[in-house]
C-alpha cells in the first residue's frame, strides 16, 4: 500500500477533528477524499505530510511510518495547496529550481527535470517568468510541476482548482488523470463534487472526523438509486431516489407539483448519508 492510517486521530484543545481514521490507498490509485468544511479533510493532509502531528494512531507512505521515518516519508510525497504559496518575486524557473536544492537534487538533474516538467504542464514559455505575472491556472500548474520535481510516488492535491474557471478545471483534471497514468498515486481533496466523480477511483466521504462511506464513486451511487427526483416548495427541496426512470415517471404523476429528474450524483450520496451539502461556502 501506498498510503495507510490506522485509528489516526487528532485533537485540538478539545476538539476532536479526526476521530479514528483507518483507510488505504493502493499504488497507481486515485484517491478522493470528500467532506464539508472542518470534516477533517485538510488535518488529514498536514498529518501525512509531516506538518502537523497526530494526537495518536499510526500512518505509512510508501511504507515508511510518518513519525519513525520521517525523511524517508516526506521524500515520498509531493503537495499541492489548496492555497498559492509560490514565490511571487522569483520566476518560474527559480522557483522549480528551490524546490530541488530543498530535495538535494544536482543542478544538471534539475535542469533536466525543470524543462521535463514545464513540457509536461504546457506552460514551457513561461520558463523566466516572474510568477506574479501569472494567470491563476497557470500558478496552479507551476505548483503541480514543483509537487512532482523530486519524482514522488504520492501526490497530494488539496483543492487542486480551487477558484479556477470551469475550461481551465477541466484542464487540470486532464493534467492530473495523465499523471497517474504514469504510475504516480494521487490522494485528492476537493468541494467540486463532479471533480471526484470524474477523476477518483475510489471515494471516501468524512464527516465529523469519521469515515462515513468509501467505495467507487459508480457503487456509492448505485447504493441509493440511478435516478433524483427533485422537488421544490416553501422554500425547501425535498429529492427522491429511485432506481429506474419509469419508476420516477409514476412517481411524477401520481403527485402533484414541479419536479425536476437527474441522474443521480455524489452529492446525493453524501447528503443521504450525513444530510449536509459537500460544497459548503
Amino acid at each position: 500500500m501506498m498510503i495507510r492510517l490506522e485509528n489516526l486521530r487528532k485533537l485540538y484543545g478539545k476538539v476532536e477533528a479526526l476521530r479514528g481514521v483507518s483507510l488505504q490507498v493502493g499504488e497507481g490509485e486515485l484517491f478522493s477524499y470528500l467532506g464539508p468544511n472542518g470534516s477533517g479533510k485538510t488535518t488529514t493532509i498536514r498529518i501525512l505530510t509531516g506538518l502537523a502531528a497526530a494526537s495518536s494512531g499510526d500512518a505509512w507512505l510508501h511504507g515508511f511510518h510518518i513519525d519513525k521515518e520521517s525523511v524517508q516519508a516526506k521524500r515520498q510525497c509531493g503537495v499541492v495547496t489548496q492555497n498559492i504559496n509560490l514565490d511571487n518575486e522569483l520566476s518560474v524557473g527559480e522557483n522549480l529550481h528551490l524546490h530541488g536544492k530543498l530535495f538535494q537534487m544536482p543542478r544538471k538533474e534539475r535542469l533536466g527535470r525543470i524543462e521535463e516538467l514545464l513540457e509536461y504542464v504546457e506552460i514551457a514559455d513561461r520558463l523566466n517568468s516572474a510568477v506574479k505575472s501569472l494567470s491563476g491556472g497557470m500558478k496552479r500548474r507551476v505548483m503541480i510541476a514543483r509537487a512532482l520535481m523530486h519524482s514522488p510516488k504520492i501526490l497530494f492535491l488539496d483543492e487542486p482548482t480551487a477558484g479556477l474557471d470551469p475550461a481551465i478545471r477541466r484542464r487540470i483534471w486532464s493534467l492530473v488523470k495523465s499523471i497517474q497514468k504514469n504510475g504516480t498515486t494521487i490522494f485528492l481533496t476537493t468541494h467540486y463534487i463532479e471533480e471526484a466523480e470524474f477523476l477518483a477511483d475510489r471515494v471516501a466521504f468524512l464527516d465529523k472526523g469519521i469515515i462515513v462511506a468509501l467505495d467507487t464513486p459508480q457503487n456509492l451511487m448505485e447504493a441509493i438509486g440511478a435516478w433524483a427526483l427533485d422537488k421544490v416548495g416553501d422554500g425547501d427541496m425535498q429529492t427522491v431516489y429511485f432506481r429506474n426512470r419509469e419508476d420516477a415517471n409514476d412517481h411524477i404523476t401520481a403527485n402533484g407539483g414541479s419536479f425536476s429528474l437527474r441522474r443521480v450524483n455524489l452529492e446525493d450520496v453524501f447528503i443521504s448519508l450525513t444530510g449536509k451539502k459537500v460544497r459548503q461556502q
